[in-house]
């Protein structure tokens, strides 16, 4: 549970702090008590984070994103799969990272509702097919 607040306040704070931070921060150059060595605030305006409920069977299609997405689980349970790999079970408090350009889908396990995070990076998403049952249903 703790994880998922963090990663909801992660969200939050990248969302709704982009602009307020560059007006708290000290000018370039100046010690900011704050940290040690040199840490700059990055532009997040290539960052897209998002919430998807799954009701229970329910999954995306095959997809894939230019720039990868790392997943959150916040509720239930749900599956992942990388096209030409396993399918890949996720509790609460998981994370899953899909790398650039790479096939996959994911959703809700046969019988139970899954709430997910989603981070992506930018770019593209390329849609594909519909996920199968039988892949589905496919062997972990």
């Amino acid at each position: 549970m703790k994880r998922v607040a963090l990663v909801l306040t992660f969200a939050l704070v990248v969302a709704a702090s982009a602009r307020w931070t560059r007006a708290q921060q000290p000018a370039a150059g100046n010690d900011d008590p704050r940290f040690t060595g040199k840490s700059d605030t990055l532009d997040a305006k290539d960052l897209g984070v998002g919430r998807r409920s799954f009701e229970a069977g329910a999954r995306s299609a095959w997809h894939s994103h230019d720039k990868g997405q790392l997943l959150f689980v916040e509720q239930g349970r749900g599956r992942v799969q990388r096209k030409g790999e396993a399918v890949k079970e996720l509790k609460v408090g998981d994370s899953d990272y899909t790398a650039p350009n790479v096939v996959h889908w994911h959703g809700a396990v046969p019988t139970e509702r899954y709430v997910q995070v989603a981070v992506s990076f930018g770019g593209d998403i390329k849609w594909m097919q519909k996920v199968t049952d039988a892949e589905y249903n496919a062997k972990k």
